[in-house]
């Protein structure tokens, strides 16, 4: 905040980034847009969005930063300095960590220069990830409170599942090697979250990076390919001590601990069960898991399998800790929780984003635990929505959550085949941060089926000033 003279990058506590005065509303946003799997041949980029209603150029790309590879399968991204960083004035919020899921490049890219026209400052090309730790297939970045970036990897440089961590130097963005000592890796990796005040980074699970790379085969899951646990790392030895089995077919992916930094649980979203844990530090001081949340199959016709998962690809927390939020991405629905007793969430908002179970669609529900009748399809500005709500936006100040409809570009091609033609689309929600509530806004619509060099499958979005997914306070 402006009262701090020497202070680093994002805000003293979750709350002043929420609440302060010093917390302007967003007015673009990055996100990466893959071209892998969609037949065109051209390359991911990234792309800057203007979300601000006093702007002329409002829902519309703004800036294209192509990358110089083809096929890398651009995913999440992470910022070099977050508000891990606060107390430290010598460090800024310059630099976006850009890792490749499939090609294992990282991408470092300057948008301190000119926020609106990033370029490219350096690529990390996969021969250092393979030599100086023995990973690939990168996901998340988070940055730490000692300068350094922290990068969770899915694999091995062979495709086999691997769940290590390299780290880069926050100045010069050179791979220093594994973050993890010991012997012990777990078998998998995806998302991570730490809380030094606990001791703790916290670990989760997707699939053998060989398995998954084109698509989803049910009996992959029985062969035991795909993830089941949390797994629990000490944060000082950096050593790997518990593993916490979410059960066969969980498939945990995002984690989210609460954003107060002395809070002891947070949450995980698990796409295959439907379910989301809560998970917590006991009195005897390892930690354990509680299913508190749990979306149930639809029987259906038409499609995959007799019986539909939500799939639940996404969640976040607001940053006073009160909502949780989570999308459904095989069901077509966001839905809002309030997490005021973190054992018992409460649904108190809704709303249906297109999906697999839209009226007129190929797909017949023939049994239904929770609706009564099949969603109908979203159209927002003459265009019908295709396929369902994704990745997860809030802005700072819990009003308004963003979302895309791309997975994975592999999945995507199999699941909604539609999005791979037509190019996955940006929509906007209006919350209700009093009593919980969600409503489509029907005037804001970022359409990647028109870009210039055709459909185009934009995924996970962030602000220039940090968010509720890249923060972490210490």
């Amino acid at each position: 905040s402006a009262k701090c003279g020497a202070c680093g990058p994002g805000y003293a506590t979750p709350l002043d980034a929420m609440k302060g005065k010093y917390c302007p509303r967003e007015e673009i946003v990055y996100l990466p847009c893959i071209y892998r799997n969609t037949g065109i041949e051209k390359p991911d980029y990234l792309a800057t969005v203007d979300v601000d209603p006093k702007s002329p150029h409002y829902c519309q790309v703004i800036h294209r930063l192509p990358m110089p590879n083809l096929k890398d399968e651009l995913h999440h991204s992470g910022w070099n300095a977050c508000s891990s960083c606060f107390g430290d004035a010598t460090k800024r919020r310059n630099r976006l960590i850009l890792p490749s899921l499939i090609s294992s490049r990282i991408y470092v890219v300057d948008v301190g220069t000119d926020s609106r026209a990033p370029r490219i400052h350096k690529i990390v090309e996969p021969v250092e990830l393979f030599w100086k730790g023995n990973v690939a297939n990168p996901h998340t970045s988070h940055c730490l409170g000692s300068g350094d970036i922290l990068i969770s990897c899915l694999g091995d440089p062979s495709g086999n599942g691997k769940g290590g961590f390299i780290v880069l130097d926050g100045e010069t963005f050179e791979v220093k090697g594994n973050w993890e000592n010991g012997e012990k890796v777990p078998p998998m990796g995806y998302d991570f979250w730490y809380q030094p005040r606990h001791n703790v980074l916290m670990s989760t699970e997707w699939g053998a990076p060989k398995v998954l790379a084109d698509g989803f085969n049910p009996a992959d899951v029985e062969k035991g390919h795909y993830g089941r646990r949390i797994n629990v790392w000490d944060w000082s030895t950096h050593r790997y001590i518990q593993a916490i089995d979410l059960g066969k077919g969980s498939i945990p992916l995002e984690i989210r601990f609460l954003h107060n930094p002395g809070a002891a649980e947070g949450f995980v979203g698990c796409a295959l069960s439907g379910a989301v844990h809560r998970f917590y530090k006991t009195e005897k001081g390892d930690w354990a898991a509680e299913k508190v949340i749990e979306v149930p199959s639809k029987k259906v016709q038409g499609w995959l399998l007799p019986d539909m998962p939500g799939l639940i690809t996404d969640i976040l927390i607001s940053l006073d800790d009160r909502f949780l939020y989570f999308s459904n991405w095989l069901h077509g629905d966001i839905r809002q929780y309030d997490i005021s007793n973190t054992r018992q969430p409460k649904l108190v908002g809704q709303v249906f984003l297109g999906g697999s179970i839209t009226k007129g669609g190929p797909v017949t529900v023939v049994e239904d635990k929770e609706l009564q009748c099949q969603p109908d399809p979203l159209v927002i500005k003459g265009k019908k929505v295709p396929g369902g709500p994704q990745m997860l936006q809030l802005s700072l100040d819990g009003k308004r959550l963003y979302v895309t409809t791309s997975l994975y570009s592999g999945w995507d091609k199999q699941f909604y085949p539609d999005v791979v033609k037509e190019g996955s689309v940006m929509l906007q929600i209006d919350v209700d941060t009093e009593k919980g509530g969600l409503k489509v806004n029907k005037n804001f619509l970022v359409d990647f089926g028109k870009e210039p060099d055709g459909p185009v499958l934009a995924h996970e979005i962030r602000y220039p000033g940090g968010d509720s997914t890249s923060d972490i306070w210490v």
